[in-house]
């Protein structure tokens, strides 16, 4: 029987590196993170959309002036331009803020 013991360990041994190669360069498993989906405004989540200016900086600017009112805003790449997002909660307000009171631009 000690004779059977050295060709199964190698058979053994050569299907747990198949196994091993397999996993390894399968397609689909990698270990590196994917570069972020840019998706439509509708698709981050909880947040609502309730601005969609046309350049980065007004969405920052829109974005910091909801803040320094003690609204949580955010900023997101959407596939329909930047877009300032917030809470459910906080969307009514934050719409009447940048509505009746916009942020100024500074020259």
């Amino acid at each position: 029987m000690s004779f059977l013991f050295a060709p199964l360990v190698a058979f053994l041994a050569l299907g747990v590196l198949a196994l091993l190669l397999r996993w390894a360069f399968s397609s689909g498993h990698s270990l590196v993170a994917r570069r972020p989906r840019v998706g439509a405004s509708t698709e981050y989540g909880l947040l609502v959309p309730v601005a969609t200016p046309p350049t980065v900086i007004q969405a920052e600017m829109l974005r910091q002036h909801l803040v320094t009112r003690g609204i949580r805003a955010t900023l997101a790449p959407a596939t329909d331009g930047p877009t300032v997002l917030v809470w459910p909660k906080d969307a009514a307000v934050a719409r009447e803020i940048l509505r009746s009171d916009p942020p100024t631009t500074s020259a």
